[in-house]
């Protein structure tokens, strides 16, 4: 039994030692790849991100809202009234 306990804490110091270097390797490339960035810079890349996302979702709620069943009634019905220049007229009779 300690043989075993001996074997499997040999193996798992090793496979550790490899994570730990594995993880070392990634931290030493994300700060070779970002050596020479800038808080500004970061800070105006977040904030034409945000720009951007703001007018796609904005160009969407458009599209969306053209293809919408309700808006194409309203437009069927305008286009009718227009073709056929029907006016309300009012049916009181006036007077005595």
């Amino acid at each position: 039994m300690d043989q075993v306990l001996l074997y499997v804490g040999v193996i798992l110091a090793t496979v550790s030692f490899f994570l730990c270097c594995y993880v070392c390797a990634r931290v030493g490339r994300l700060l070779k790849s970002v050596k020479g960035l800038e808080w500004d810079t970061v800070a105006t890349l977040t904030g034409d991100i945000g720009t951007i996302k703001k007018s796609i979702q904005t160009l969407n709620n458009r599209i969306n809202g053209l293809n919408s069943p309700k808006l194409n009634d309203e437009l069927l019905q305008y286009a009718i009234k227009q073709q056929t220049n029907v006016t309300d007229i009012n049916k009181k009779i006036l007077g005595g």
